[in-house]
């Protein structure tokens, strides 16, 4: 337990991760602030908020209080992390439905975050 606490307290703003919910919701989130006890936390596509607690990585979610747990803080190679942060802008709420169309960069960033968290759980 004290390696997942220690690599979940190694999280800082800017930083994107990946968690899931036990209905299968796979949940990439960019970091957008930590304190000692949480880490605040939005979904780069969905836009949905999130306060994870930083020792065990559960949030929960919704009326429902679905519980939320971070399984994968493995970084994301750079180029994958500049189009997942141009992903997050564009998801933004505000804007058109042709302003939501994927690039063929985007839906490659997308299945490559999808099988780099998959290969690197906590």
């Amino acid at each position: 337990m004290t390696d997942r606490v220690d690599r979940l307290s190694g999280l800082a703003k800017g930083d994107i991760f990946h968690a899931a919910s036990p209905n299968g919701a796979s949940l990439i989130c960019l970091v957008l602030a930590i304190t000692k006890s949480t880490i605040e936390a939005r979904t780069v596509t969905t836009q949905c908020h999130f306060v994870f607690d930083r020792r065990t990585g559960i949030a929960e979610w919704g009326a429902d209080r679905v519980p939320c747990t971070i399984d994968s803080v493995a970084p994301l190679p750079p180029d994958i992390h500049r189009v997942m942060l141009e992903i997050d802008l564009k998801f933004r709420p505000g804007k058109g439905l042709d302003d939501y169309k994927l690039t063929a960069t985007e839906k490659h960033a997308l299945l490559f975050v999808d099988g780099h968290y998959a290969s690197n759980r906590l």
